[in-house]
């Protein structure tokens, strides 16, 4: 099994509404050009018990006190296990239902990984891959928590392609032999959660499922290919985190023998399933915004590479390209990358590179205009691809071109609940 059962650790005071609305904070890698987000994520917590601790949020990252930062976060987190914050349920399951912002629910079962079945390089053939191309410079930073921690907290979402949405689904009509362990609201108007363990019975049945879709023959008739190895979990979100996991898992490996780093709690990763076909779920384009960078000079560069249209009409891959408050439609209409995104991505990537600038991803159209009024800045906003794709993209092309999508806006992102011993 690729994804099984965990021993998965949740505040004693999980029952206990207003604490968990503290407790329960959105995933690191969000709001990260928002410092007053986080800032009152820091008054709204302060003086409580909060996940906020327990991570590092990545708008820190350039931080001189970053180290400081790193050192705290993992002071926080023994102290948590010293202070008896958590109670484990062992060998378990969590049915979540996400109530969105907008009202929509998304379905998942939150259980873990085994690091053994999953490879985010490029030509992957493992049960778990990435979909999106990973930036190994991003690993070293959240690995300097990882590697210190007692516990893991995920934002990590991966994504079953069940298109009889029976797999996850089937368990809404359950939750009345399931015990609730959390109901509450999350903070900063990002909607509702409620978690629930699953019966034993509905734990053996999710197993026999899961199992099912590991069938080589299967899954070759499915997609209409001739593979040596199935691809049975996408990822969705947090593609890093699970990076990091499986590189700290690898130099355990070198540092205490495989043999032991393969029976060790750190071979497995805290994650929740969702199914790729669930109706609130939505791919988002992940929108591009270049700091202290010349937009006029990337546009003569863009020229210079591709036949690029201003033509309203024009045929081909478009975006919209926004500088000092003003907006313009612009299309490459001989491109060499299947997808826009990736077209984008590799020509942002060469300015930069040659330039200078930095590049942020953005979930939100109105946050790209905003940060674009200033002159320093340009960005561009995609169109979101097809989540019917996904799959068959991965299968056929490999990884996708970093940031290619998203499950929603910063809002609807995992929140941190539940947590994991790795020590």
């Amino acid at each position: 099994m690729a994804f099984m059962r965990a021993d998965i650790l949740l505040p004693k005071f999980a029952e206990d509404e207003h604490k968990m609305s503290k407790w329960s904070v959105v995933a690191c890698d969000q709001y990260t050009s928002e410092p007053e987000y986080w800032n009152a994520v820091s008054e709204i917590t302060k003086g409580e018990k909060s996940t906020l601790y327990l991570t590092v949020p990545e708008i820190y990252l350039n931080d001189e006190d970053i180290e400081g930062r790193i050192e705290n976060t993992n002071a926080s987190m023994k102290a948590y296990m010293e202070e008896g914050v958590f109670c484990e349920h062992k060998n378990t399951y969590i049915y979540v239902e996400r109530t969105l912002k907008n009202g929509v629910k998304r379905l998942g079962i939150v259980g873990m990984v085994d690091l053994e079945e999953y490879d985010y390089t490029a030509g992957s053939k493992t049960k778990i891959r990435a979909t999106e191309g990973t930036v190994v410079s991003r690993i070293p930073p959240r690995l300097k928590v990882r590697k210190d921690a007692p516990i893991e907290l995920p934002h990590i979402m991966l994504l079953i392609d069940d298109e009889t949405c029976d797999i996850i689904e089937s368990n809404a009509k359950l939750t009345d032999t399931f015990q609730k362990v959390y109901d509450f609201d999350l903070m900063q108007e990002s909607g509702h959660i409620t978690g629930y363990k699953l019966s034993e019975d509905a734990a053996k049945a999710l197993d026999k499922k899961l199992a099912a879709l590991s069938d080589l023959d299967a899954f070759n008739q499915k997609y209409g290919v001739s593979e040596s190895a199935p691809l049975v979990y996408a990822m969705g979100d947090g593609n890093h985190s699970l990076a990091t996991a499986k590189t700290y898992y690898e130099n355990l490996k070198k540092e205490i023998g495989e043999d032991h780093a393969k029976n060790s709690s750190a071979r497995y990763a805290l994650c929740e399933l969702v199914n790729l076909h669930d109706t609130s779920l939505v791919f988002e384009a992940i929108h591009r915004v270049i700091f202290d960078s010349d937009g006029a000079a990337f546009l003569k560069a863009l020229e210079q590479e591709y036949t690029v249209s201003y033509d309203e009409n024009a045929k081909g891959q478009t975006f919209i390209f926004i500088h000092d408050g003003k907006e313009q439609k612009v299309t490459i209409t001989n491109p060499t990358e299947y997808l826009t995104v990736a077209t984008v991505q590799k020509a942002l990537d060469a300015f930069v590179s040659a330039n200078g600038g930095e590049i942020d991803y953005i979930h939100g159209e109105d946050v790209v205009k905003n940060l674009c009024k200033d002159s320093k800045n340009f960005g561009i906003i995609l169109d979101a691809m097809d989540k019917s794709d996904l799959y068959k993209s991965v299968i056929l092309d490999g990884a996708l071109p970093r940031k290619t999508f998203s499950m929603g806006d910063a809002c609807d992102k995992r929140f941190y609940t539940e947590a994991r011993k790795i020590k």
